[in-house]
């Protein structure tokens, strides 16, 4: 049921992109703030704004005005959206955020990975218990075809990234409508599990995530139903096999890290379980419940 390899570990903290260096801005109150980071192959891109960054030994600085940031950097974004340097882009706001969650503006969710900005994402592991509690099956969800990451890979019953002007807990319900055909009322019984960084070079650029993870219990008669055309099909899989496939990466990278907790807490992954639990523990972010 368990595997000691379980690729998502490694994944989450892959680094093998091209050498990036420092991104930051100076917030309000002088203090110099790190927002993330900028692969060095683009910086000759970023001469074209010397009004927006100031190219350093250091780094990049941003050095827009508060004022007019929003405006400009949606305007840099899609400039550099049409060079091919901003991929997968979604046409949703994201804040600005720096190393530490404070937020400094709203920018294109897609430029997120280019930056290497802190993003938040939430996933849900909806399951199906025994009279006792233990739960014996999981809602595995197939990504669509169309979608701009991870096309067809298999994926959580809801996974989402969180926008602007939502929390975690608030964004993975309004996606359990969007992904699953779940109302509000039906995930009032969601439970938080870890919170988990993802520091990883991917496709898009820098994948810098806290991955919150909920578990939501779920009635035998409950079928899951797509809303959005986000999701191709639903399969309803007995604990064993979903945590062999997400073992196996067979589902994305967020959504094992999220069925690897729900595993561990629920005591479902045998002898191999300590040395998993210590390996997640390792990913866990400071400071945050979970």
């Amino acid at each position: 049921m368990s595997s000691p390899h379980w690729p998502c570990l490694r994944l989450a903290r892959a680094l093998g992109g091209a050498p990036r260096v420092p991104f930051t801005l100076a917030d309000e109150g002088g203090v110099e703030r790190r927002l993330g980071s900028v692969a060095e192959p683009d910086l000759a891109a970023l001469a074209a704004w010397p009004e927006a960054f100031a190219l350093t030994p250091a780094g990049v600085r941003l050095i827009l005005p508060p004022a007019t940031r929003d405006a400009a950097l949606a305007s840099i974004h899609q400039a550099l959206r049409d060079q091919g340097r901003i991929l997968a882009w979604r046409n949703e706001p994201y804040p600005l955020r720096d190393r530490e969650g404070g937020t400094h503006g709203v920018i294109e969710r897609a430029a997120s990975r280019f930056w290497g900005l802190l993003t938040v994402g939430a996933h849900c592991n909806g399951h199906l218990a025994d009279a006792q509690g233990r739960p014996t099956h999981l809602w595995i969800a197939r990504r669509a075809a169309t979608k701009a990451t991870d096309p067809g890979r298999l994926d959580n019953l809801v996974g989402c990234g969180v926008p602007l002007g939502q929390g975690p807990r608030e964004a993975v319900v309004r996606e359990g409508w969007e992904e699953a055909g779940l109302l509000p009322a039906q995930m009032a019984g969601l439970q938080a599990g870890g919170v988990f960084e993802l520091d990883a070079d991917i496709r898009e650029g820098r994948q810098v995530e806290w991955l919150h993870v909920y578990d939501l219990a779920l009635p035998p008669d409950y079928r899951p139903q797509a809303i959005d055309g986000e999701v191709d099909e639903h399969h309803c899989l007995p604990v064993a096999e979903a945590l062999a496939r997400a073992a196996a990466g067979e589902l994305t990278t967020d959504a094992s890290l999220a069925t690897l907790d729900f595993g561990l807490r629920h005591g479902l992954l045998g002898a191999d379980a300590p040395a998993l639990q210590a390996a997640l523990d390792r990913l866990r972010v400071p400071g945050l419940p979970g």
